[in-house]
């Protein structure tokens, strides 16, 4: 995926990780990122946010992704991919994960499938956008 100059002046070479903002699980997994992650390498923001949005267009991403998504100044990941890689990125012991990068990608991905189809349905949805703490506030794109 191509490479593209960041949107917002703010994001340059940040990483960014966008996510379900209507999915509990989803909601969980960018606050499991962003207590990890403490150098504050990590943007979060929402598929369904404005600049969400733009960022998956300037990217060549679809508008209608239905995964989490990593962005980095040099590419994107979707799936289980994306996940890998931000464990990467995490404070240890989860740059370990990546070892699971061995596992072929299309039964890592068939995982991921099966939990995102039926995400709702066993973890549910955010009644409304929780309130962050001021910490992940901090983090959040607009």
């Amino acid at each position: 995926m191509p490479a593209a100059p960041p949107l917002h002046a703010e994001l340059a070479g940040r990483l960014i990780v966008l996510f379900d903002g209507d999915c509990v699980l989803c909601n969980n997994w960018a606050r499991f990122i962003a207590a990890r992650d403490p150098r504050c390498q990590f943007a979060l923001g929402t598929l369904q946010s404005a600049t969400g949005r733009e960022l998956l267009r300037a990217r060549g991403l679809s508008l209608e992704l239905s995964s989490v998504v990593f962005l980095w100044p040099g590419g994107a990941a979707v799936k289980s991919d994306a996940i890998l890689r931000m464990m990467g990125h995490l404070s240890a012991p989860w740059p370990l994960a990546a070892a699971l990068r061995l596992i072929p990608r299309f039964l890592r991905d068939a995982g991921y499938d099966l939990i995102a189809r039926h995400r709702y349905r066993w973890f549910g949805r955010a009644p409304a956008c929780p309130l962050p703490t001021p910490e992940l506030r901090a983090r959040l794109l607009e």
